[in-house]
């Protein structure tokens, strides 16, 4: 009995999303396709939101809460609609990133979750599967709300140089993405550093790693394999990934020359004429 599990608001936080949808909507006395029409989605997209088939996202929260008249409601339950869709080894690390006062990664071979594009996003996920291609990327872009927060974590990002030339999703794909990267250039929350090839053996030969800090909670690192993370708050682990980190920052490019040689990768490698 699809019907009865899918609205079951006790089922799951996306079960309770669509049970609160079909609620607001019916007291509105709007047909799905009328509500659909208001809020630029097709009545079966309302129809699949609404039976816990199609995952909503943050744009359509928004659009049906103007609609509703419901202060928000769904665009906070979105937000906990999408978590619970993550990974569940994941759940816990979008946790850290959405307490974080400060983020910092070290990423090998590509550029980390919370500054992909859509596309690059899509080519990451997709590499293997693409099944549900659509609501996974949405899922993963949804983390990067963390951003929009009053008081937004300060990022640091340490980018190996082969990450730049790596090229995932074809060469638009990646222009757009280092562009995306270059927007943040006068962001001081925002911060993304080249590791070039040039300095040889180095600190972080070891692997991809992310250290968060906290208001007040012990600062935690955490690394990753496949289909399973790691995060850990041992006093020596975070101590030798921040020492660790703290060379990969010194050894990198500064900010203005990191900038600069996505700019140069952007026309030599990805055919972007860059004024």
């Amino acid at each position: 009995m699809t019907g009865i599990h899918a609205l079951d608001p006790g089922a799951s936080p996306l079960d309770y999303y669509g049970y609160e949808l079909r609620r607001l909507r019916e007291s509105a006395h709007l047909t799905q396709r009328q509500l659909g029409g208001i809020v630029n989605y097709t009545a079966s997209m309302v129809g699949q939101i609404e039976t816990a088939r199609k995952i909503p996202t943050p744009e359509f929260s928004v659009r049906a809460d103007a609609a509703l008249g419901s202060d928000g409601l769904l665009s906070r339950l979105v937000q906990l609609v999408l978590r619970s869709q993550l990974p569940g080894w994941f759940q816990q690390v979008a946790e850290l990133e959405a307490r974080a006062i400060e983020i910092s990664t070290f990423q090998t071979h590509m550029i980390h979750g919370l500054l992909q594009t859509d596309d690059y996003a899509r080519g990451v996920l997709g590499a293997l599967d693409r099944t549900n291609l659509d609501d996974r990327t949405t899922v993963r872009l949804a983390r990067q709300r963390i951003f929009e927060k009053e008081e937004p974590p300060i990022f640091w990002m340490v980018i190996s140089e082969g990450a730049l030339y790596q090229e995932i999703g074809g060469k638009d794909t990646m222009r757009g993405q280092l562009a995306h990267l270059l927007a943040f250039e006068d962001n001081p929350r925002i911060n993304v550093q080249v590791l070039p090839f040039s300095v040889g053996s180095h600190a972080g030969l070891q692997g991809s790693f992310t250290l968060f800090r906290f208001s007040s909670d012990p600062t935690i690192v955490y690394t990753e394999g496949y289909s399973s993370g790691h995060p850990t708050a041992n006093p020596d682990s975070v101590k030798d990934c921040s020492l660790r980190y703290d060379h990969l920052r010194a050894a990198a490019l500064s900010l203005k020359d990191s900038a600069e040689l996505m700019r140069r990768v952007m026309e030599d490698r990805y055919g972007e004429q860059v004024a």
